[in-house]
């Protein structure tokens, strides 16, 4: 079972010149659709006198959702070169911009795809990628009796507990990696009195 996704820990720049033209990328890592449209509105903010803000994104992480936009560019000449090198490094929770300049010259529909495929693999050169983990989140509910044997197993396991309540009748979030579910939802459930509810993604 594939539970890993790859993505980028920080934002991060490249560019490529080319007759004039100014293309310079922007790589962020991002959580859902409006973080994109703020990124997207502060791009086109920061850099108004530019001709073209194409970009592309993916989001998901085992169904994958995209989107290229070529912002008036010739169609597919921008936000799918853009696509094709967050596809070709599998990477997904991120936003890539390329901002055009234009100096006044005319690259053709060869070299505008050229161009924006440099620009974004550039700032993918210059990013950090990350692969972290699909995890999912599930409670437990208990007695205090049950209390140490829990916890000998959300120790040996080494889970990450993400909500604690200690008291009379106990309850425990935890997150674990979804190729191990079953495994250590099994050890729970060998203990009387221990009530499992979940699951929930865990966005990361």
């Amino acid at each position: 079972m594939t539970d890993t996704y790859n993505t980028v820990s920080a934002p991060s720049e490249g560019i490529f010149k080319d007759k004039g033209s100014r293309f310079l990328a922007f790589l962020y890592p991002v959580k859902n659709e409006e973080e994109i449209r703020e990124l997207l509105q502060k791009i086109k903010k920061e850099h108004y006198n530019a001709r073209h803000h194409c970009y592309a994104w993916r989001l998901g992480k085992e169904e994958i959702r995209f989107r290229a936009n070529d912002d008036g560019e010739p169609s597919s000449t921008a936000g799918k070169p853009i696509l094709g090198q967050l596809v070709s490094k599998e990477l997904t929770q991120v936003l890539l911009v390329v901002v055009r300049y234009f100096g006044g010259i005319l690259l053709g529909t060869g070299g505008l795809i050229h161009a924006y495929r440099e620009a974004a693999a550039d700032a993918i050169r210059n990013a950090s990628i990350e692969t972290r983990l699909i995890e999912e989140e599930f409670q437990l509910n208990f007695n205090y009796s049950e209390l140490n044997t829990v916890m000998q197993i959300i120790k040996n396991e080494n889970l990450t507990q993400t909500s604690v309540n200690l008291t009379e009748k106990c309850k425990i979030t935890f997150s674990v990696r979804k190729s191990d579910i079953e495994r250590i939802l099994s050890l729970f459930r060998n203990i009387y009195g221990v009530e499992i509810s979940g699951s929930t993604s865990v966005n990361n």
